[in-house]
């Protein structure tokens, strides 16, 4: 067992675990923060993505002790005090939701992009969205979304 620290959602968090324990189950399991999805196993589909000190990261293929230290955001942890993130209320705006299941990783990394390009380009949006897949829709109001939550987050 390893022990690791990191932040979760701005609260510390202490835990035994596994060397070979992935993120994503880390934070499923251990935590039970089940918006953190897992599709594929495979670093397909984007489902699980959290972000890691900023970064937008596939957690279902980063070990729990290679994030040690570092700060963890996760779909539960976008919502402040009842209020949504500007992306989030943009996800609802535009109806860029159908079953939910890819909801969380296509917002930790619309914030992604939307934090690193806040002027974001339609053609920008659909190649930094190329990791994350929604099998339920053509992606049309998910990049509407991830424009307009940019120009909210952006003020």
């Amino acid at each position: 067992m390893t022990e690791v620290t990191m932040t979760v959602n701005g609260k510390s968090v202490t835990a035994d675990v596994e060397p070979d324990t992935l993120l994503a189950d880390f934070i499923r399991q251990n935590l039970s923060l089940t918006g953190t999805h897992v599709g594929c196993d495979t670093s397909q589909c984007g489902a699980c993505c959290v972000l890691v000190d900023g970064d937008s990261m596939k957690s279902c293929t980063m070990l729990a002790v290679q994030a040690d230290g570092a700060e963890i955001t996760t779909i539960e942890g976008l919502a402040t005090n009842g209020t949504f993130h500007p992306m989030q209320q943009a996800f609802h705006d535009n109806h860029a939701l159908q079953c939910g299941f890819c909801t969380p990783g296509m917002l930790i990394s619309a914030i992604d992009l939307a934090t690193k390009n806040p002027d974001i380009s339609e053609s920008e949006i659909r190649h930094g969205l190329e990791g994350n897949l929604c099998r339920c829709t053509g992606y049309h109001n998910i990049v509407k979304a991830v424009k307009a939550g940019a120009d909210a987050m952006r003020g």
